[in-house]
């Protein structure tokens, strides 16, 4: 009898205790959905933010753009490297001005067409991490928003390095993984990141997983080299590559790096690095 009983006691608790965790499973649950929906949201209204401005050397509809084609007016004598760059800074400011206005850690947008990157891109160098688990608005989010390495300074790097989650729903950096398809590449060559200075278009050059338990090539401390670090960043990227692009990249070539995490490996990475095309 005693036995029967303490059976059902049992019973109770295993149930009472299935119960508990259900309910916490399903608000676990409630509040990633939560935060996925309030996060596409909100950098579905952050683009709207982006003004139409019309990039010179293209239709109003066209993302192209070509410095090179920059006048005064027509007729007049071509502008100067130094009027370019002014005049180029001037529209990148008016298309993404409200942004900074709304938060002054936004520095670019990142964008690759054939994918679901379209986001901003911030920089908190005296909290590096920060933008790891907080959104555009400085709240908590576990989807955060694509951010700047801190060591990176626009317009100075010649590596910008960038970093963003890899989430379940195919959000954030996740489809970064298209980039282990060497036709997907081929057809995907070209990353947008735009920044508040310039417009700028990447090639990508190569492709690799990193294993960050045993690599000693540290590619997120390479932002600032010089010739022969330079040199041996690109000889160690394609020693890595998961195929030939058959693009590489020279001393005095502006550098793209997107890294996000990648599962082969604990705590591995998956690293593109791009190219600047030059105007």
């Amino acid at each position: 009898m005693k036995s029967n009983r303490a059976k059902k006691i049992i019973g109770v608790c295993l149930i009472g205790i299935f119960a508990a965790a259900a309910v916490i499973s399903g608000s676990l649950f409630w509040k990633e959905y939560q935060d996925a929906a309030m996060s596409e949201d909100t950098f579905s209204g952050l683009a709207d933010m982006i003004s139409e401005v019309q990039r010179p050397g293209g239709d109003e509809s066209s993302e192209s753009y070509d410095v090179s084609q920059l006048s005064k007016a027509e007729g007049s004598p071509e502008l100067t490297e130094e009027e370019k760059k002014a005049m180029e800074a001037k529209l990148a400011r008016e298309k993404y001005g409200a942004l900074y206005e709304q938060n002054p850690d936004f520095v670019g947008w990142i964008f690759i067409d054939g994918t679901g990157i379209n986001y901003p891109v911030m920089q908190s160098p005296s909290n590096p991490d920060y933008y790891l688990k907080h959104s555009f608005e400085k709240t908590w989010s576990d989807y955060g928003v694509p951010y700047l390495d801190e060591a990176c300074v626009i317009g100075q790097s010649n590596n910008l390095v960038i970093y963003g989650h890899h989430m379940r729903n195919g959000s954030m950096f996740c489809d970064l993984d298209h980039y282990t398809d060497p036709d997907f590449c081929s057809e995907h060559p070209i990353i947008c990141f735009d920044t508040l200075s310039s417009f700028g278009e990447y090639e990508v050059i190569a492709v690799f997983r990193y294993n960050t338990n045993w690599e000693d090539f540290r590619y997120d401390r390479c932002v600032a080299m010089d010739e022969d670090a330079f040199v041996s960043f690109i000889e160690q990227i394609h020693a890595r590559e998961l195929y030939s692009t058959g693009k590489s990249a020279e001393y005095g070539d502006e550098l793209l790096t997107l890294s996000t995490c990648e599962y082969t490996y604990k705590n591995g990475r998956l690293v593109v690095v791009a190219r600047k095309v030059m105007q």
